[in-house]
């Protein structure tokens, strides 16, 4: 039946393509002007379409919904990368994920070397202040008090306070790489900079040329700057913590693949810093991608166009062109109108089918680990009557009772699609983590039963190389009413949409203590 309906649909886009071919000269122009109204849609189709994803009428997508239950008896899960293959379009985009990773590791270095250059030049401009005078002209300087030597302690405790605060600040592991530089962090740098070069000039004005005696006069023009750089610090906390911690916008996040969608209060913030909070927000909120889900919906449409055959009664010399596209086209179109009239059925069979499947194998997966735990309870209790030596770790205990449980646990896996998420590396890794804090079988499978959030899988399933930012305005431009972006990976797309909290006015309504009082009315006649 399947080659039936791979040879028909085969005869038919071939037939389509001979009886089209007459059309080519009439029809050019108008593709022509259609390729120029469709780029904006096609440019939409590839956040969505990625290529990496199978197209429809592929023959794995088929293999997956109709494998047999029985594919992994001697096996004990698949981890998924080497039934792809590279193509051209797959190398490019390597090349490319590598030249964007350089980029960015230079644009890194390059910063934090900006960074340390200007941190440099301000811990050290107080102390050449300082040690200039004596260094230029030493036999001119009045003697320093009893004040100016005080003035010294605070410039030393000023400096370290302000050591230890820059570096709690800003001194801290990068989260990510934004595609533009954060706009305040630059003028702040910017400022402190032009507040250095100014003192700088200052003392280079009034105090090198002149070579002032005065040296209390110099500590006291070292202390300012100081005091002014602390300031610039608080200015630092204000703009870069403070602000965006009082929420004032509220984002829903919604994942283009399955609709799975998130709601999360956001500050004063860019688009490239919300669209990092929601990236961190999505590891921990969403559960973890698994297209293999979104296949059975592929397949049931692939089934429905592989039943459709359309035969080529008449030979390739008789077929008119026109005749020949309209009846297919006829044909086409009555035959899904038969079709439709039976899909929901077909659908309501297939779901209950599946769903009444994973209840009997989550059945014999729960009896399955129940027993295997029993006899880990049993092995501890006869293991502390024998020697030191003949003790087994969390380790060897859980590779001695996987087996019991693999085939039970693999069959889940299988028909609720999640054994590419789960390799035997990792599930015997949890046994033995489980087996270590004494947890119960519940426990076990709770991450099995139950798809939990996208960092309780293993790297090599979440960690992205590269997130695209999506923007129509700048990515260094505050969130606004209505402001929409993607946030484009490798498989799917992230949509935000933005919205202002709105303005609250509360009222106030006082009620009198004394107002509460109640009266029993009582009826003459109750009934029995």
């Amino acid at each position: 039946m399947d080659t039936e309906s791979t040879y028909s649909g085969y005869s038919y886009y071939s037939g389509r393509s001979r009886g089209s071919h007459r059309h080519g000269e009439r029809s050019r122009d108008h593709h022509k002007s259609r390729s120029k109204d469709g780029s904006r849609s096609e440019k939409s189709v590839t956040i969505n379409a990625p290529p990496a994803e199978p197209l429809l009428g592929d023959s794995s997508v088929l293999g997956e919904e109709v494998q047999d239950d029985n594919w992994g008896e001697t096996t004990t899960a698949v981890t998924g990368t080497s039934e792809h293959s590279l193509s051209q379009e797959d190398i490019v985009r390597i090349t490319k994920d590598l030249e964007d990773s350089v980029g960015l590791d230079c644009r890194r270095y390059f910063s934090l070397t900006l960074a340390v250059v200007l941190g440099l030049l301000v811990f050290l401009t107080p102390l050449a202040f300082l040690a200039l005078p004596h260094l230029l002209w030493p036999d001119k300087l009045l003697v320093c008090g009893t004040a100016c030597e005080g003035l010294f302690i605070s410039v030393a405790f000023k400096l370290l306070i302000l050591l230890l605060a820059v570096w709690a600040l800003f001194f801290r592991a990068p989260r990510a790489g934004l595609p533009r530089v954060f706009v305040f962090r630059a003028l702040l740098a910017v400022l402190v900079l032009l507040f250095v070069v100014s003192y700088w000039l200052f003392y280079g004005v009034r105090i090198l040329d002149s070579q002032d005696e005065n040296y209390q006069g110099i500590v006291q023009y070292a202390v300012s700057l100081v005091d002014a750089l602390l300031f610039i610090h608080y200015l630092a906390i204000v703009l870069l913590e403070l602000r965006q911690l009082q929420p004032a916008f509220s984002v829903c996040v919604t994942r283009s693949t399955d609709g799975e969608t998130r709601h999360y209060n956001l500050g004063q913030l860019s688009i490239q810093r919300a669209a990092l909070a929601i990236i961190e927000n999505y590891y921990r909120d969403f559960s973890v991608h698994n297209p293999a889900l979104l296949t059975a919906s592929k397949s049931r449409a692939a089934k429905h166009l592989a039943g459709l055959k359309v035969y080529n009664v008449d030979g390739p010399e008789n077929n008119a062109a026109t005749g020949l596209a309209h009846s297919q086209s006829r044909a086409m179109i009555a035959a899904a109108a038969r079709r439709r009239d039976t899909s929901h059925n077909e659908l309501y069979y297939e779901e209950a089918e599946h769903e009444r499947r994973v209840r009997k194998r989550k059945a014999r997966l729960v009896v399955a680990v129940e027993e295997a735990f029993t006899h880990i309870k049993r092995m501890q209790e006869e293991e502390q009557k024998k020697a030191p030596g003949d003790v087994m770790d969390p380790r060897e205990a859980a590779q001695a009772i996987f087996p019991s449980m693999a085939r039970s646990l693999q069959k889940y896996l299988c028909t609720t699609r999640q054994q590419h998420c789960h390799s035997m590396e990792s599930i015997q890794q949890h046994l033995a983590f489980c087996i270590t804090n004494n947890m119960t079988p519940k426990a076990f499978l709770e991450s099995y039963l139950t798809p939990g959030p996208t960092l309780q899988y293993g790297r090599e399933r979440w960690l992205a190389r590269q997130w695209t930012l999506v923007s129509e305005v700048s990515v260094t431009s505050g969130l606004k009413e209505g402001a929409i972006f993607l946030l484009k990976c490798k498989d799917f797309s992230l949509v935000v949409t933005a919205k202002r909290i709105p303005y609250i006015q509360l009222s106030e309504e006082f009620i009198d203590p004394k107002s509460h009082k109640f009266v029993l009315r009582l009826q003459s006649e109750t009934s029995v």
